[in-house]
């Protein structure tokens, strides 16, 4: 009986233990799946959040692209719009221009592959062959038309100073215009210079001596690359003789005031800087650089001036302080303090050759002396500074040009008008004048000289204008 009861409590007791063992491992398992389904609600609110923001992301990304592509498609067509009255402006101008005689009919866009004349400044339209000892340095004044510079190009291509010197323009702006005409002269002179070697034309109906650009020394054949540009490999010939050493010609470039007197340096003292007055402040610069390449300098006013022989040819044998000048008066007539006893005759501002070193120091002086003036006539007009009176007031000081050997020619210059049984013949092709003014104003000197030109077989074929 007592171990019946006894066993019965035992069961009980371990029913209840079984019992309470089992809710408990229940209790537990809910309370895990409570907390899985917990973390599961919170996984899957944590998801969508992050989907949610994924495609708000994406969803800006995308309004921002096609804003973007929206706006670069409405600039396109702005652009598109805007160019074509313009275009079609000048289309209808082509259409509807009306011939007109110049010097040339044709006037296309200068290219754009021209390289830079030196170090990273100026322009190159053309290299020449060799190394020159000589440059002309010519600057074109705000009235120059092109018309002009093509006649000033021309005359300069046939004189013999062509075949050893090299041409700088110096230019108020930047024109295509100009570029334009440089060009299409420079091809002109190349086929000038072509035909006439391969032509059996009479010497005497000739206007244009090819024997300067054909005949090279030993030492111009030597005389090494030009310093414009880059430097180029030249091309031989068959017989193992390069084709620059069997030609002679210069380069010729331009350069724009604003490159070689950037800061406009007398525009603290004039309120307006005419051409003829900035150009003594960019030859510092320009023939600063080019000091120890050139022994002798000519520096010239294109528009009143054309070169028609070897002027050089006068300082080549002075020394590098020598300087010659010019003296104004009528064609013939000797310079002399006898005539004008204790007055010096005047000279012309817009040329002087000399050795290099006399010339840097002119320009030098003279710029300085620009400066003085106009700020002795701050109470004047500030306009009021004349390149010419200036100039001839430095060549009449012994004192500031001590340094300079200082030479006035004995004989003016003459005048296009005054040269009478010389024009219509090649006489003033081959005259030993060397520079010769354009003079009077109302004379039509361009007309005059290129029908002249253009009455040579060889050249009526090269140059359009003439036909």
């Amino acid at each position: 009986m007592g171990i019946t009861k006894q066993s019965k409590s035992n069961g009980e007791g371990w029913g209840m233990g079984f019992l309470l063992i089992f809710f408990s491992e229940e209790d537990q398992n809910q309370e895990s799946s409570n907390r899985k389904s917990n973390n599961l609600n919170q996984f899957s609110s944590s998801s969508s959040l992050k989907r949610t923001n994924s495609s708000q992301i994406i969803h800006k990304a995308q309004s921002t692209i096609s804003i973007c592509i929206l706006l670069l498609f409405i600039t396109l067509l702005l652009f598109t719009l805007s160019t074509l009255p313009s275009a079609t402006t000048t289309a209808a101008r082509r259409l509807y221009r009306v011939p007109r005689r110049h010097l040339t009919s044709q006037n296309p866009q200068p290219p754009s592959n021209l390289s830079h004349a030196l170090q990273g400044m100026g322009t190159l339209y053309r290299r020449g062959t060799r190394a020159m000892s000589e440059l002309v340095v010519a600057h074109a004044v705000e009235s120059l038309t092109q018309n002009e510079l093509r006649l000033f190009l021309r005359f300069f291509h046939r004189s013999p100073l062509a075949s050893k010197s090299d041409l700088l323009i110096i230019f108020p702006s930047k024109s295509a215009a100009y570029d334009t005409a440089i060009i299409q002269e420079n091809d002109s002179f190349l086929k000038l210079l072509t035909r006439y070697k391969s032509s059996n034309v009479s010497h005497s109906l000739t206007s244009f001596d090819v024997t300067p650009f054909t005949k090279l020394s030993k030492r111009e054949k030597e005389s090494g690359e030009p310093i414009w540009g880059r430097k180029i490999r030249s091309n031989s010939t068959g017989n193992g003789v390069s084709e620059s050493t069997q030609q002679s010609y210069g380069s010729v470039a331009g350069f724009d005031v604003e490159e070689l007197d950037p800061e406009n340096s007398l525009s603290g003292f004039l309120d307006h800087v005419p051409m003829n007055l900035r150009r003594w402040a960019c030859y510092p610069m320009l023939l600063g650089r080019v000091r120890r390449n050139f022994k002798q300098l000519m520096i010239v006013d294109l528009k009143e001036f054309l070169v028609v022989g070897d002027p050089l040819g006068r300082v080549r044998t002075q020394g590098a302080e020598s300087v010659l000048v010019s003296a104004v008066g009528k064609h013939g007539k000797k310079n002399s303090e006898k005539t004008h006893p204790g007055r010096v005759k005047p000279v012309y501002s817009g040329v002087l050759m000399g050795g290099s070193r006399g010339i840097r120091r002119v320009c030098s002086k003279m710029l300085t002396d620009i400066v003085r003036a106009s700020m002795q006539q701050q109470h004047k007009k500030k306009n009021s500074v004349a390149d010419s009176a200036l100039f001839n007031q430095l060549v009449q000081n012994d004192h500031v040009l001590k340094e300079v050997n200082l030479m006035v020619s004995a004989e003016s210059l003459p005048e296009v008008s005054s040269l009478g049984s010389e024009l219509g013949s090649h006489n003033l092709l081959r005259s030993n004048h060397g520079l010769i003014r354009a003079g009077n104003p109302n004379l039509d000197v361009n007309s005059l000289l290129m029908n002249q030109l253009c009455s040579f077989a060889v050249d009526s074929t090269v140059y359009s204008d003439c036909h």
